[in-house]
């Protein structure tokens, strides 16, 4: 059983249904669920998902994203004081975003085993804390239906 952190993106995929990526990350998911490893993010996630739902009014996906953050489905990790000095670390570093910052030091502090995302200049990045970082085609997991 491994720990998993999903990105803002492949959620973003995956609960509006955007192809291709969204059968991928169903495969993902139903391996993960195989394996009975857990699916975890960051607050941000949350934050980040509900911006379009916001902006366009639509209490529909808006519901559906509380909805499926609300159930037992996704643990959501919390941004501490822990994490923000891991943030300050990594961003520090000049690579990458603050958005891409704080998923992976909210990973990091909670010593995620895969850290899964779809940019693949964060894919290339090693961080203390993170076993594994890699995208939507991972390997990782086993083999992906």
């Amino acid at each position: 059983m491994s720990l998993v952190y999903w990105d803002t993106t492949l959620f973003v995929y995956w609960l509006e249904d955007k192809q291709p990526y969204s059968q991928l990350i169903d495969a993902i998911h139903r391996r993960m669920a195989q394996r009975g490893d857990r699916l975890c993010t960051g607050a941000f996630t949350l934050g980040e998902l509900l911006v379009a739902p916001e902006k366009q009014n639509d209490q529909i996906l808006r519901d559906k994203i509380q909805t499926y953050f609300d159930g037992p489905s996704v643990e959501v990790l919390p941004f501490d004081t822990v994490t923000a000095r891991q943030y300050a670390k990594i961003r520090s570093s000049g690579k990458v975003s603050p958005a891409d910052a704080i998923h992976l030091a909210t990973a990091s502090s909670a010593s995620v085993d895969l850290f899964l995302t779809n940019d693949r200049e964060v894919q290339k990045l090693i961080v203390p804390g993170i076993q594994f970082i890699d995208g939507l085609t991972t390997t990782a997991l086993g083999p992906v239906e």
